[in-house]
């Protein structure tokens, strides 16, 4: 038998066993890779979605935390994990933000070390601020421009979504304030109602309660369409910052080099999912909508939030930690 035969063969039966498997998957239970703790916001998306993915597929689907280095953690188990669709990861939007904050590079390229299955969903940040330091994204501007010294924002963490959008909106508004950087969002809630600081961009689905409570007040929104949540709330677009939008997001990604049967077995059951009515229901009462995007798609929509991101890091004049 010719060498250009046993190659041929080899390919072919390499192709078979590929189309086979990723016919009968899933034949065994799916792990899902949480790169941070249990019971945040990340979590809970995951074990709903695992929830989903179990009933579909008639296979167990569960959760495993991975916590540590803001998510690279895990991020890397998945990345150095076999691509047969048994271990997958769900995590949020500072995946692609790590590599433009750091100091030093993350041990994978979220970009090219892993699969891009399924953008799951996206929310906007509330704007909210101490009922005594402002009745309007306008007032806060003017005073904070009057007193630069006695207002501030505040993040819950280094390269979060609350962190970039809050530095995103100073240069825009002109301002010289500080964000001060806190450890978690709960401290920074506490010292938000308690006047300590003067405001937090942070999702929806945290400061909303907040807001309705009368603890906060709600001055803006970074979505440019406001939110059935909050109609009250007017965007930052409407407002005069044109343009303003700002999201934290949600995807499910998996070990590189994907077979794509398996990818698009996967990104169908969850958009099956996704889009029944009691999930659409449960994505609304957080300030979230369900996206769908899946495989380039998904990741041209990183790949340009990373770059905004980049962005915003030079001309805030970000220093990397």
């Amino acid at each position: 038998m010719s060498r250009l035969v046993l190659t041929v063969l080899v390919c072919l039966t390499a192709i078979g066993a590929r189309s086979a498997s990723a016919e009968n998957y899933p034949s065994r239970p799916i792990r899902i890779v949480v790169p941070f703790s249990a019971g945040g916001a990340i979590d809970i998306l995951a074990r709903v979605m695992a929830k989903g993915l179990t009933e579909d597929f008639g296979q167990s689907v569960f959760v495993e935390n991975k916590p540590g280095a803001s998510g690279n953690i895990g991020a890397e188990v998945v990345s150095k994990s076999a691509p047969d669709g048994y271990t997958l990861m769900v995590t949020a939007s500072t995946l692609i933000v790590n590599p433009v904050i750091a100091l030093n590079p993350p041990p994978i390229n979220p970009l090219t070390d892993l699969s891009y299955i399924s953008l799951l969903a996206k929310g906007p940040l509330l704007f909210i601020v101490h009922p005594s330091v402002a009745n309007s994204v306008s007032d806060f501007v003017t005073k904070a421009k009057a007193h630069p010294e006695k207002y501030n924002l505040a993040t819950g963490g280094f390269g979060a979504a609350g962190h970039l959008a809050a530095e995103d909106f100073k240069v825009k508004a002109g301002l010289s304030i500080p964000v001060i950087l806190y450890k978690g969002t709960g401290p920074v809630f506490s010292d938000l109602v308690g006047g300590h600081i003067s405001g937090i961009l942070d999702p929806l689905s945290t400061s909303l309660p907040l807001a309705k409570g009368g603890k906060v007040k709600a001055i803006g929104i970074t979505s440019l369409k406001r939110s059935p949540l909050a109609p009250d709330v007017p965007t930052l677009d409407e407002l005069g910052y044109k343009g303003f939008e700002f999201y934290t997001w949600y995807g499910l990604w998996a070990p590189p080099n994907m077979p794509k049967e398996i990818s698009n077995k996967l990104a169908d059951a969850l958009d099956k999912f996704g889009k029944s009515p009691e999930m659409q229901k449960w994505f609304m009462s957080r300030g979230l909508e369900y996206s769908g995007l899946r495989g380039q798609k998904f990741l041209d929509y990183a790949k340009a939030d990373q770059t905004k991101q980049a962005e915003i890091v030079e001309k805030a004049h970000i220093q990397k930690q």
